[in-house]
């Protein structure tokens, strides 16, 4: 999976548009993250990850991380719309310091996730581990912009 353009260029082509902060529906972008990650972690602790829940765990850290990335543009004064909109607030990880790498990723896990939800991908349990892995290294690092 390559990594999506840069952040500027959507910024360019009018994808992530400057708006006024919005800090309450930050604040809540942040919490609902906390939430769910909450509920994530209890279900895997009952039941761990397996082929039946793969797509819904792929699903849920997706969903977790972007929350975040949301979040901090909403406070840094964006917001995306449109087609590519999801690409676009994957590339302000850049921004953020975050390695082309882990870009790379994220890129990949929002195709996936995509592929599930648009086109009935089924995930398999390795690569739900992969992702939610990647999402527990992440995440801290992402609360970590808001304090």
């Amino acid at each position: 999976m390559n990594s999506p353009r840069k952040f500027k260029e959507y910024v360019a082509a009018g994808t992530i548009i400057k708006i006024s902060p919005n800090k309450p529906r930050a604040e809540f972008l942040i919490e609902e993250s906390r939430n769910s990650l909450e509920g994530l972690n209890e279900r895997i602790e009952q039941i761990g990850i397996n082929s039946k829940n793969a797509n819904s765990i792929v699903k849920d850290c997706h969903d977790m991380i972007m929350e975040l990335i949301r979040a901090r543009l909403l406070l840094d004064g964006y917001t995306s719309s449109g087609a590519y909109a999801h690409e676009a607030e994957v590339s302000y990880l850049a921004e953020l310091k975050f390695s082309d790498n882990e870009v790379i990723f994220l890129n990949g896990l929002r195709f996936f996730r995509n592929s599930v939800t648009y086109y009935g991908k089924i995930l398999d349990e390795e690569y739900a581990k992969e992702v939610f892995r990647f999402m527990n290294k992440l995440l801290p690092r992402l609360y970590s912009l808001f304090k």
